[in-house]
């Protein structure tokens, strides 16, 4: 496994500036960095790739931030955007070293309609036609998509595991897998350790997170039974810390923290990192 800190907790947008942050990520111990890129145009890869391999850490993954004009199953405008935004991101993760795109790659954010079992076949079926090129061009650049489950506040698409196998099986592609985050699990799973279990070989990437939030492991998971888990299925890709304050602003708002959750970042990264590698590893 690579220990890795996504940038949402220090930084947005990434920036080629926001590279600064990278020694002190190595410093505190991790293998890697999940860069959040909200902007492919704004940042340069060439950049990017060489400030890691100057810091001595590398990039585990790449993740998506999908507004209401990136969306598979939105309007033309937005779907087209959203592929053409994806298609970017491939591009990105292979200058970057990075084996995965990751996150909710399907939908938009925030939308969360009781939709009528028509309109969310037709939506699931349009998901799927655009899936299709978008994963043949991952195949091409040799990166997975690695598909995220979200909370019923954050989709009403894909909340669970088996949700997401049915989109793996429907689109047919060896690069669409599957990415899991602690905190969605709590909410939307019965049992964490099953879920990951369920996932098998396909399980790509793996966030953890505290069910509030915050730290792993200042929490009530059950995380001896998802170390198991993750053993059973010889899981071996990039576990990542989450987490998120409200020292950027925009990402406290979309991610609902209205309060400090722990002490500070840096506190959620350091011990975190340190239960996650006594835990997990």
């Amino acid at each position: 496994m690579k220990f890795g800190i996504n940038t949402f907790l220090f930084t947005f947008p990434f920036t080629n500036e926001s590279t600064k942050w990278f020694p002190t990520f190595k410093k505190w111990g991790f293998d890697s960095v999940e860069i959040a890129v909200d902007d492919p145009a704004a940042i340069d890869p060439t950049h990017i790739r060489t400030q890691l391999d100057r810091a001595g850490i590398t990039c585990c993954s790449v993740c998506g931030a999908f507004g209401p004009d990136r969306d598979l199953r939105g309007t033309p405008e937005a779907q087209a955007n959203s592929a053409k935004y994806l298609m970017a991101l491939i591009d990105q993760a292979a200058m970057f070293g990075a084996p995965v795109v990751a996150g909710p790659v399907y939908s938009a954010v925030g939308r969360r309609n009781a939709e009528e079992p028509a309109a969310k076949k037709q939506q699931w079926k349009t998901v799927v036609k655009n899936l299709k090129p978008i994963c043949k061009y991952a195949e091409k650049k040799g990166i997975v998509i690695a598909v995220e489950p979200l909370n019923r506040f954050e989709t009403d698409f894909i909340n669970t595991v088996e949700q997401a196998l049915e989109l793996i099986a429907d689109v047919g592609s060896p690069a669409l897998k599957i990415h899991l985050d602690t905190f969605h699990m709590n909410i939307e799973q019965k049992n964490q350790a099953e879920a990951i279990k369920k996932a098998g070989k396909l399980l790509a990437h793996f966030h953890a997170c505290g069910s509030d939030r915050g730290t792993p492991g200042n929490d009530h998971i059950a995380w001896d039974e998802i170390a198991k888990a993750l053993k059973k299925v010889k899981y071996d890709g990039g576990v990542v810390i989450e987490s998120f304050t409200q020292d950027v602003k925009i990402i406290a708002a979309a991610a609902a923290i209205w309060r400090q959750i722990e002490p500070s970042r840096e506190e959620i990264a350091t011990k975190g990192l340190k239960f996650l590698r006594k835990t997990l590893a």
